[in-house]
């Protein structure tokens, strides 16, 4: 088993967009030790090493994690407990927007990924995160989309944007985060649901700067601060730039 001081930060789908970025801007600091997941290991693999030539003071490995089949998640977090006996952070930032197929399909498809996984994925590591020597943190990234009080306001800028499977998945996550809350506050782990905003991403065709969305940086920025304890008072709160959303 391999050991380290540094502080262990597991990143899901972070081969591209604002696992990426947010992979890059913590390995700015020494202490980082991060866990690139990724579900392709071509992708993830290419990412590790474009991070690596940047030659930035913390470390990073890849990890193979599928968050929408369970045998791959319970695999990936054996792989860490037999590489490094701990997590300090857990990031759920894998996710997807459209899924083609039949209506039932593509709900069942997205909402597998975007809220089936981050529970799982929780479960998997919850011996690990016990373990840590700091202040276990859960930060799930969902979306204002998700926000049932903002899709029944029809001033909302994105009242007319449908993508249901994709709504309904952040809604049944932004639960998953606040039954999260409730199930390790007494413990004094935290946990943080995340809104980074409309940016630049591979989520989807409409996720471009062309398109108005704004850079990667922007909406990372802010879990930065999560993942170092800055944000411990906000955690059971839905975040977003500047502020909170309506659940």
């Amino acid at each position: 088993m391999a050991s380290t001081n540094k502080s262990i930060v597991l990143i899901t789908g972070a081969n591209s967009g604002i696992g990426f970025e947010l992979a890059a801007q913590l390995l700015a600091d020494a202490s980082k030790h991060i866990l690139l997941g990724s579900r392709t290991v071509a992708k993830g693999e290419k990412a590790v090493q474009e991070l690596q030539s940047k030659n930035l003071p913390g470390t990073v490995e890849f990890l193979q994690i599928d968050v929408s089949k369970e045998e791959s998640i319970n695999a990936a977090a054996k792989h860490v407990e037999e590489k490094h006996g701990r997590l300090d952070v857990l990031v759920n930032n894998a996710a997807i927007a459209l899924s083609e197929g039949t209506p039932f399909t593509a709900l069942v498809e997205v909402f597998t990924t975007n809220a089936a996984g981050p529970h799982a994925t929780v479960i998997a590591f919850e011996s690990l995160l016990v373990k840590s020597p700091h202040t276990p943190r859960i930060i799930n990234v969902s979306s204002g989309a998700g926000s049932i009080s903002r899709r029944l306001d029809k001033s909302n800028s994105f009242y007319a944007m449908k993508v249901e499977p994709y709504r309904v998945s952040k809604a049944a996550l932004n639960m998953v985060s606040a039954c999260q809350h409730a199930e390790y506050e007494e413990r004094g782990w935290k946990v943080f649901v995340y809104c980074p905003g409309y940016t630049v991403s591979n989520l989807s065709n409409h996720n471009t700067a062309a398109a108005g969305a704004k850079p990667t940086s922007e909406g990372t920025e802010p879990i930065v601060g999560m993942v170092n304890g800055d944000r411990d008072a906000e955690a059971g709160r839905f975040l977003r730039i500047g502020g909170e959303w309506e659940w």
